[in-house]
């Protein structure tokens, strides 16, 4: 039954429910993505599992995010139970065992895997005016602030060091305005609080270093099948924003840092993205077209994308052509939107003449799916009702006891751990700016220091204010004891002292006058 090449699905059934043949997935088309979707409960964790197994099996490695935890089990030995063998003997399954599979666990929080970081700098103004839901305006000024960081030699690798440098853009708002155009404090002020808020939901473990490897999540083990890289993603999705901007991150990261390999006899990486209309919810256009685009052109990289979801009208249509495997679960349709999302699922498949896709869909039983993949000259198979084998590993999230073995077995062990906090744009800001306030003291002592030297060598007229108390006071006791005699050296004393003040009023006041001349 199985095929060397190929990955296999399940095996569909007629009308009748008899047999009808097995279903796969080429591997030489795993990189034209997928689209896995159903209502909750409907399995569509497992197939992701199956599928996950399946190009792990054929050295392919995995990236997936664990939603419930429930992802976990695949690192562990599967057990014989009742419905996985029933399943197995109803698609004759003879050969069916069970396995466990080489597995990564990361976790952004650090709790349930290894760290995950990246940088500022890596994540760029787009991505990160979208994690901060920035307005237009904002957005401005985070391409300012980079572009700022840039010129300047200021590494942006953390946080913090985005807020000192935006504290730095506050403080010389005017001065950065003529140069790079306006840079509001109101939109700064805006971007320090959405700073804040990121902070205070954990988004501080996901910048910094050591910065994610793309090398770490393309690993294959000794005996050559794939390592699958478990993202732990239950308190992450507390922050959806924080999720979905993540896995774009890493999307885009594959794009730009992977080379041009083409048609490949099976795909470099392949890529789950689970809970995936949390990328698309309330997203602005600029950033679907980039969804687009790294969709579109990633797969000449060799990396598959498989997009796990509800319902199909989560995926915007743009995208949605682009995914040539497809496996749908259940859907319901009592409300309008569920009908729709029937008949948008029902219209995407290549039409069977042995059944109505649109009935099908709302009538499939749990683990039960249709299925469509890309065959011969890449063009889409017609669309068969399969029952999705039974895994191979355990369905279920594993005991904390079994994941922190594995941690401990990571070859990535040690490697991300520990944060590692060097000189950046935070640092070499407050240098600049301690720097400056010890220039800015010495330049006020050594005025301060000429004032008192000019001070010192100043002289100044009789009864202009430097006559001391005593002599003060005994000229106003002279003056009350009546009229005196003055001496002829007072008096000589006198005059020299009225004319040496004549002439320097008049001086005074041909300067005032001739500097309002000119």
């Amino acid at each position: 039954m199985l095929e060397e090449g190929k990955l296999y699905i399940g095996t569909s059934r007629k009308p009748d429910d008899t047999l009808n043949k097995p279903e796969y997935l080429e591997l030489k088309f795993g990189n034209r993505h997928g689209l896995i979707t159903g209502a909750t409960g409907t399995g569509k964790t497992v197939t992701l599992q199956v599928l996950a197994e399946g190009f792990a099996a054929a050295g392919v490695p995995v990236f997936c995010a664990d939603i419930k935890g429930d992802l976990s089990g695949i690192s562990a030995m599967g057990e014989p139970k009742d419905f996985l063998l029933k399943r197995a003997e109803q698609i004759g399954l003879s050969d069916y065992g069970f396995s466990q599979f080489p597995v990564i666990f990361w976790d952004l929080y650090g709790e349930k895997g290894h760290r995950v970081r990246t940088t500022m700098s890596e994540m760029g103004p787009l991505l990160l005016s979208r994690l901060m839901n920035a307005t237009d305006a904002q957005e401005g000024v985070l391409n300012i602030a980079f572009k700022i960081a840039d010129e300047g030699n200021l590494p942006l690798l953390d946080l913090k060091d985005l807020q000192a440098l935006l504290t730095y853009m506050s403080e010389n708002a005017s001065a950065l305005s003529a140069q790079f155009g306006l840079v509001s404090k109101a939109s700064v002020g805006s971007l320090q609080r959405e700073l804040l808020i990121l902070e205070q939901q954990g988004a501080q473990h996901f910048f910094g270093e050591p910065a994610l490897a793309i090398t770490d999540i393309m690993r294959t083990g000794h005996d050559g099948r794939g390592v699958i890289s478990v993202l732990a993603a239950d308190k992450l999705m507390m922050n959806p924003r924080l999720y979905a901007t993540f896995l774009l991150w890493l999307l885009s990261e594959l794009f730009e840092e992977l080379p041009e390999v083409g048609d490949l006899d099976k795909p470099k990486l392949v890529f789950f993205f689970d809970e995936a209309h949390l990328l698309f919810n309330d997203a602005p256009k600029v950033l679907v077209e980039r969804v687009e685009q790294v969709v579109r052109l990633i797969r000449s990289k060799g990396v598959g994308v498989y997009f796990v979801t509800q319902n199909p009208l989560d995926v915007p249509e743009t995208i949605l052509a682009q995914l040539g495997n497809r496996v749908q679960h259940a859907l319901r349709a009592y409300t309008p939107r569920e009908q729709k999302a029937v008949k948008t699922a029902a219209d995407t498949f290549r039409p069977n003449p042995d059944f109505d896709c649109a009935t099908v869909i709302t009538t499939l039983g749990t683990g039960e799916a249709l299925v469509s993949t890309l065959e011969a000259k890449g063009a889409p198979s017609m669309v068969e009702r399969t029952l999705v084998r039974p895994p191979e590993a355990r369905v279920g999230p594993i005991t904390e006891a079994e994941r922190q073995q594995i941690l401990s077995q990571s070859p990535v062990r040690g490697v991300y751990d520990e944060d590692v906090d060097r000189e950046s744009a935070y640092e070499l800001l407050q240098a600049r700016a301690q720097k400056a306030e010890q220039a800015a003291q010495l330049e006020a002592a050594r005025e301060a220091a000429e004032d008192e030297r000019a001070q010192g060598s100043r002289w100044t007229l009789p009864g202009f204010g430097n006559d001391t108390p005593a002599e003060t006071g005994r000229t106003t006791r002279g003056r009350a004891s009546g009229y005196q005699r003055e001496t002829i050296a007072e008096a000589a004393m006198k005059t020299v002292a009225r004319t040496v003040a004549s002439s320097l009023g008049r001086a005074l006041i041909r300067g005032i006058l001739g500097s309002l001349k000119r």
